[in-house]
């Protein structure tokens, strides 16, 4: 036993060493307790500096190069067509036949239509020969006035059926004429539709032709670079194929209605003597001058949307930390997007990352190449 020198009282030997074992104990745990304290985790992400942007801006758009007029070539009659004498791609002048019905009914019309004529004409050969003959008569009193009026009556009844007869061969001579579809404009052929050997109705499109001279050069162009536009801009528009070879145009027309699928407005333009190089149906790029409200750009990596709205993680370079901040967009493209409002120059954004961070979360960043 050991004394207790401020009691006087004895201590037992095993009561001492329960309370050096419990202090022991108290003493390892805070230091295993001081060893396992959470280190802050530290994610990388990539980064971007915002920068100034310019108000104006020259924006390119990829459209095609189409005729300014595309004019269906037709038949006037029905038949069965014969032959089509030309195909897609081929240049075709003023007057040239392109295709051909069966002409054999029309034949025979306009034969029917000529003997109906040739007896016509001789009925009124006689009734003429008869007239003169009855006034002969009447100046020798010989008959009577009523026998010349009858006669001279006939004259005319046959001289107005010979009319009749002469129209209705014009009219067959016409339709003969109509067997044969004979262009009135020169272009290129854009398109085909009857074949030979198919009874066609008039009206139906036999070949499609693209008028040589004016060419167009069509745009899907979105809302807001439409309302951006300038009045009458001027348009480069140069070959996709042969960047070199450009034109110069002007807005000749813009579609009122936006397309049902894309919202996009059909902008034609008009090129002014246009490089013989730039053919139908050629891929082009058209760059053009706007002046908008500046708009800070950025990857569309860089978006999250907390509760459905568009934000970004802004960096707060002096902590190391990053916190959400609510932006909004104005135009959207394939892989960048424009921020109107949110966002100021000298911001950090996060771009690579996004969806393994939180709000105040330390991170270590690279600064990407803009």
């Amino acid at each position: 036993m050991f004394a207790n020198h401020a009691t006087g009282r004895a201590v037992s030997l095993p009561f001492a060493v329960t309370l050096c074992v419990l202090a022991a104990g108290a003493l390892l745990a805070g230091c295993r307790k001081g060893e396992e304290a959470p280190v802050a985790e530290v994610r990388p992400v990539r980064v971007i500096r915002i920068e100034k942007q310019e108000a104006g801006s020259t924006i390119a758009l990829t459209g095609r190069l189409q005729a300014q007029a595309e004019i269906n070539q037709s038949f006037r009659i029905d038949g069965r067509m014969t032959s089509r004498n030309v195909d897609v791609g081929d240049r075709v002048r003023a007057g040239q036949v392109l295709a051909r019905l069966d002409r054999m009914n029309e034949e025979s019309s306009l034969e029917s239509a000529r003997a109906q004529l040739a007896a016509a004409q001789a009925q009124a050969l006689e009734a003429r020969t008869m007239f003169t003959r009855m006034r002969d008569l009447l100046a020798e009193h010989a008959v009577s006035r009523a026998s010349f009026e009858q006669s001279e009556a006939m004259a005319k009844i046959t001289q107005s059926q010979v009319d009749s007869a002469q129209s209705l061969v014009s009219i067959a001579q016409n339709r003969l004429s109509y067997t044969d579809l004979v262009s009135d404009v020169a272009g290129v052929v854009t398109a085909r539709g009857a074949e030979p050997g198919e009874v066609v109705p008039a009206g139906r499109m036999i070949v499609q032709i693209a008028r040589e001279g004016a060419v167009d050069a069509v745009f899907d162009v979105p809302a807001a670079i439409k309302d951006a536009a300038p009045e009458n801009p001027d348009i480069v528009v140069a070959l996709a194929s042969n960047p070199q070879v450009t034109a110069v145009g002007k807005v000749r027309e813009v579609s009122p209605r936006a397309d049902p699928v894309t919202g996009t407005f059909a902008v034609r333009v008009r090129l002014i003597d246009p490089p013989a190089t730039m053919r139908l149906g050629s891929t082009v790029i058209g760059h053009m001058k706007v002046q908008r409200p500046p708009a800070i750009e950025i990857p569309a990596s860089a978006l999250i949307q907390p509760g459905g709205k568009p934000a970004v993680w802004v960096v707060d370079t002096k902590t190391g930390t990053v916190s959400a901040r609510d932006v909004e967009l104005q135009a959207y493209g394939e892989d960048r997007v424009q921020v109107s409002q949110g966002l100021a120059t000298g911001d950090v954004v996060v771009t690579a990352g996004v969806q393994a961070l939180r709000p105040g979360q330390k991170i270590n960043w690279t600064e990407a190449a803009r």
